[in-house]
């Protein structure tokens, strides 16, 4: 994806589900536009989760995901299902794609238990109504459609884009925190693990965020922080710095100018942050014979010196005074029985949509095991994290 696009993590997600057969990857063609996902009259065709990123109006950029029939069968079919049952967790809006001469079967009638369990909103769709003398008669949020006649589908992506578009306030990454006019300087580290020639995705995320809120952004790296200060007409409103900085930006930082980290603000953004900060202290409290989840949203080759798997390991071994095992996961994969863990300690999201990350955060919540992100677990084994969040005056009184 390019820098000028919007992030998967921004968009709306709509998962089309269904059975084997059902006609959800021709819905889908039908409404992109584009031959996205390979149709045939052969069940279970679709094998894995087919995305893509688009332009949906009147709701904006979207991925829409086409899956795998919920009623494959077999091994291979189990695995292909929980993959499907995955994507649940991701999903915004879901289309229930369902062929109208058979009607609803029972795992159609268990997948909407399923939305109506999640408060998931939903389209049910009625396909291959060319077949039926008689329609079906269709709800508010039901349609009949023809992917062959193409019956119905302009009618279909308009009641989409109704029924899909959220009707919640637009949530800011810490512009609301902001006043016109404010600077804020960012502290950006630039070292071996720092992506080549560009910035990483909740850097630019914020840089834009300030912007947008008419504030002036200053951006330089923990070795210029004094310097960069010290030339400072203006005394900043906040200081911004990537997490594995945050002991030394603390001692630059003078007392009288907000300090936080992006990982803290995406806390905040795309979770729970007083679950998160409520959990915390259980790091201090870790044994040799526990185990530690660490968990990424994204995969990245990792290297030496690695925040995730070298240094927060390196600092719960000073904080705590133990070397608990660790159990390392990336991109999509997150256990879903965390009953061996005595702690999750997680990134800051940003490349998961805001319905994964707090599905993530609620099984864990579930399971009661304490979770954490990174910047709020650095900043608490730094001595630094109430000062990181006196911008949230409620979180901070958490720690008193």
């Amino acid at each position: 994806m390019s820098l000028q696009g919007t992030t998967h993590g921004e968009r709306i997600h709509i998962g089309f589900f269904g059975n084997r057969n059902a006609g959800k990857s021709s819905l889908v063609n039908a409404i992109t536009g584009q031959n996205l996902a390979v149709v045939s009259d052969v069940k279970g065709t679709t094998t894995d989760p087919v995305k893509k990123a688009m332009e949906l109006l009147p709701l904006g950029p979207v991925l829409v995901i086409d899956t795998p029939g919920l009623d494959d069968e077999g091994e291979l079919g189990a695995l292909r299902v929980e993959k499907t049952n995955d994507i649940l967790k991701q999903t915004d809006f879901a289309v229930l794609v369902v062929d109208a001469c058979k009607g609803l079967s029972k795992t159609d009638t268990a997948l909407l238990a399923q939305f109506q369990e999640r408060k998931l909103p939903y389209l049910l769709v009625w396909n291959k109504v060319d077949l039926l003398e008689d329609m079906p008669n269709c709800k508010e949020n039901e349609i009949c459609v023809s992917t062959v006649t193409k019956k119905g589908i302009t009618e279909c992506k308009e009641l989409l884009g109704k029924l899909a578009k959220p009707n919640t306030p637009q949530k800011h990454i810490v512009a609301d925190l902001l006043e016109a006019g404010d600077v804020v300087v960012l502290v950006i580290p630039i070292d071996a693990s720092a992506p080549k020639g560009r910035l990483i995705l909740p850097q630019q995320q914020t840089i834009r965020d300030i912007l947008e809120a008419g504030c002036t952004v200053v951006c330089c790296q923990d070795t210029e922080l004094t310097q960069t200060l010290q030339a400072l007409k203006q005394k900043p409103k906040l200081v911004i710095t990537d997490s594995q900085a945050f002991g030394r930006v603390a001692k630059d930082v003078p007392n009288d100018v907000l300090l936080t980290s992006f990982s803290i603000l995406f806390a905040r953004y795309k979770g729970e942050l007083e679950t998160l900060v409520r959990s915390v202290k259980k790091i201090s409290t870790l044994q040799d014979t526990d185990c530690v989840l660490i968990s990424e949203g994204c995969t990245h080759h990792r290297q030496c010196g690695d925040i995730g798997t070298v240094k927060i390991p390196n600092w719960i071994a000073k904080c705590a005074k133990a070397n608990p095992q660790y159990v390392f996961t990336s991109g999509q994969e997150f256990p879903k029985d965390l009953e061996k863990y005595a702690l999750v300690i997680h990134c800051g999201g940003c490349m998961l949509n805001e319905k994964e990350m707090l599905y993530r955060i609620q099984t864990a919540t579930n399971a009661e095991i304490p979770i954490v992100n990174y910047g709020i677990a650095i900043a608490y084994m730094h001595g630094i994290l109430k000062r990181s969040v006196e911008i949230f005056p409620k979180v901070a009184a958490l720690l008193d």
